[in-house]
């Protein structure tokens, strides 16, 4: 593995990488399933989100104190309405739920382990704060989409392999504007489950 340093931050103590976080997720979003023509504002905006909260963990991947990679998490009742109402309407409970917001890794550093330190140190810390579900939520785009690239590789496995599982009920829908596009259309996200216990 190369030299990456894997720190977790929380709360507001991650002020001075949002700028450098924003810009990765721009960059590792661009790319196929999501492709993400992202904005810097709207970035910040969001990150800002997780800041306030005083439960968030960001799981900060660095090389010489440069970001290369990043995770977040904070209990669903601190993230967005949308996020809640899924799980308001359909359970389980959002009391219960941590929700993992993203994890976003440099192309040149994937492969080294760094994904699976990602999750164990946000279930970690799940557990810790006593919440027994961790859920997060992915694009769901059509396998035959046009910019699906010939050599994609989906994560579902990686994310089964941990104990996660799809909720078919669990949906969402956000809008943002693809790549090469004029408008924002909306997208179906699917929220994935792991109950406290299941693949350990």
């Amino acid at each position: 593995m190369s030299a990456v340093e894997i720190r977790p931050v929380s709360g507001i103590a991650v002020e001075p990488w949002l700028d450098e976080l924003a810009d990765l997720r721009i960059r590792v979003f661009r790319d196929y399933p999501y492709l993400y023509d992202g904005s810097p504002a709207y970035e910040r905006d969001y990150l800002d989100r997780y800041a306030r909260s005083e439960q968030s963990l960001f799981v900060l991947a660095l090389e010489f104190n440069r970001l290369i990679g990043a995770a977040t998490a904070l209990p669903l009742t601190d993230a967005d309405p949308e996020f809640m109402a899924p799980f308001e309407q359909y359970g389980p409970a959002p009391e219960r739920v941590f929700y993992f917001g993203e994890s976003v890794l440099l192309p040149d550093y994937r492969g080294e382990g760094i994904g699976h330190r990602f999750f164990d140190l946000r279930e970690l810390y799940a557990r810790d704060f006593g919440f027994d579900v961790t859920a997060f939520c992915a694009v769901v785009r059509d396998p035959d989409h046009p910019a699906r690239p010939g050599d994609y590789r989906s994560l579902e496995p990686f994310w089964e392999k941990r104990g996660y599982r799809p909720a078919p009920a669990l949906t969402a829908r956000f809008p943002w504007r693809d790549l090469g596009e004029e408008e924002e259309t909306e997208k179906t996200m699917r929220f994935w489950l792991r109950e406290a216990g299941e693949g350990e």
